[in-house]
């Protein structure tokens, strides 16, 4: 099946738009593996760079373009762009992203008379338990609406968190998802304390962890505590990743770690990469920065630790 030239996402939810955006490039990409891939701001692309990036590649290769944020560019962009739109070159695909709002709302109408339109708004609360079911079906998996109202409640109405969370239960279950286990899984969570939560950080349960998280601070825990104990997690995965040895009391000494917090850490520490130990070691840096006052969030920038770790983790 043919893949239509130009296509508009239109709606707020991001996680349906990236899904959408995904199911795109891997229609291309089933015909064309080596597809050449750009993202660009629409508030920030030139008249020129519109151009470069919209032409045939030298190499013969297909490309798709992908422009964000055109709810917030000006005229003079999306007049490009709709230009772009209205006659794109052979093997170049454009994937529009437009909240439906903004400065330029008036221009969506333009864009859908000339591209494959997918809507990607806001789910309301009555469409959830449909949407959940349909993750779970995805999965193989045919849930009973007890099991649904059980997932709801303890994840919330974050579409990611409970793809996320869909995806745990049924491969932590094989398929068999009760309420039981939901329960298990999603109530309580605000009672761990900051250790627990790094745990589940660090060994890539980002459902669990990011739920148990959110609860926490919920409660009150301060984002300095979970991330000062997110950050000694990770301090121990980057000291024993690369150890092997199955002396738990001779490296406890060796690492200032009492032998059986020391023997859990390196089999947790083995499991990951050199590369994604950085990442976290430099995450951690960020992140101590962010919860002490020096810009952002804290609240935010502890439950995007805890996600980027426990990702890194998987």
């Amino acid at each position: 099946m043919s893949v239509a030239p130009v296509h508009l996402i239109l709606g707020e939810e991001d996680f349906i738009g990236e899904r959408i955006r995904r199911s795109i490039l891997d229609q291309l990409r089933a015909t064309a593996p080596d597809l050449e891939l750009t993202v660009m701001r629409a508030n920030e692309v030139s008249g020129p760079e519109l151009i470069d990036a919209t032409s045939p590649s030298l190499f013969g290769e297909d490309r798709a373009v992908i422009i964000t944020h055109t709810e917030v560019a000006g005229k003079e962009p999306n007049e490009l762009l709709l230009e772009t739109c209205r006659n794109p070159a052979p093997g170049i695909t454009v994937i529009i992203h437009h909240t439906g709002g903004g400065r330029q709302k008036a221009m969506v109408a333009k864009y859908k008379k000339l591209a494959e339109v997918h809507e990607a708004a806001p789910l309301k609360p009555k469409d959830r338990p449909g949407w959940v079911t349909n993750e779970f079906r995805a999965h193989g998996v045919r849930p009973t609406p007890d099991v649904i109202h059980a997932l709801l409640e303890g994840v919330g109405s974050d579409l990611r968190e409970l793809a996320s969370a869909v995806s745990q239960l049924v491969a932590d279950t094989d398929g068999d998802v009760t309420v039981e286990t939901v329960r298990a899984y999603y109530e309580g969570v605000a009672e761990v304390s900051g250790f627990d939560i790094a745990d589940l950080a660090v060994t890539g349960q980002t459902a669990r962890a990011v739920a148990s998280c959110r609860r926490a601070l919920q409660l009150g825990m301060h984002p300095v505590a979970l991330a000062t104990a997110l950050s000694m997690k990770v301090a121990g995965i980057a000291r024993l990743y690369s150890t092997r040895t199955t002396n738990y009391q001779a490296l406890a000494g060796q690492v200032g770690m009492s032998p059986w917090i020391a023997e859990k850490t390196a089999k947790v520490a083995r499991r990951w990469t050199g590369d994604n130990v950085s990442r976290a070691v430099i995450l951690m840096a960020e992140l101590d920065a962010e919860v002490k006052g020096q810009g952002g969030d804290p609240e935010f920038a502890i439950e995007h630790a805890v996600r980027r770790v426990s990702e890194l983790a998987g």
